[in-house]
């Protein structure tokens, strides 16, 4: 069973998921190939790729950046706010990237690999 919670808009949702046996297999067969694509960015190739790798590299430049500015940034090089906020949900499951609590708003720091 999966659980999914959250709100789209003011709307909340909390949804169920029931897998069968058969459908968990199916899932676990995917696993190999997300492992090996890990490192990568997961997106359709092209202005998304760019756009990805220009969104790590402003942040790696920075070192960190308060969440306000980066949303900034985020949302010129992407076109609009609601681009901007995907970015940095992105950016906060990204292994590359460290969430630290300011004062006033969250600091995406760089995390160098290695």
């Amino acid at each position: 069973m999966v659980r999914i919670r959250g709100r789209i808009g003011d709307w909340p949702v909390d949804l169920t998921l029931e897998l069968d046996p058969q459908d968990w297999a199916q899932l676990a067969g995917q696993l190999p190939a997300a492992a090996e694509t890990a490192a990568a960015p997961v997106s359709a190739p092209g202005k998304n790729d760019a756009l990805w790798q220009t969104t790590l590299e402003l942040l790696r430049k920075a070192g960190q950046i308060e969440g306000p500015q980066l949303l900034e940034q985020l949302s010129g090089l992407a076109g609009s706010e609601a681009a901007g906020k995907r970015l940095l949900v992105r950016l906060r499951h990204c292994a590359q990237v460290r969430m630290e609590s300011g004062a006033d708003a969250p600091i995406y720091c760089w995390v160098e690999a290695g």
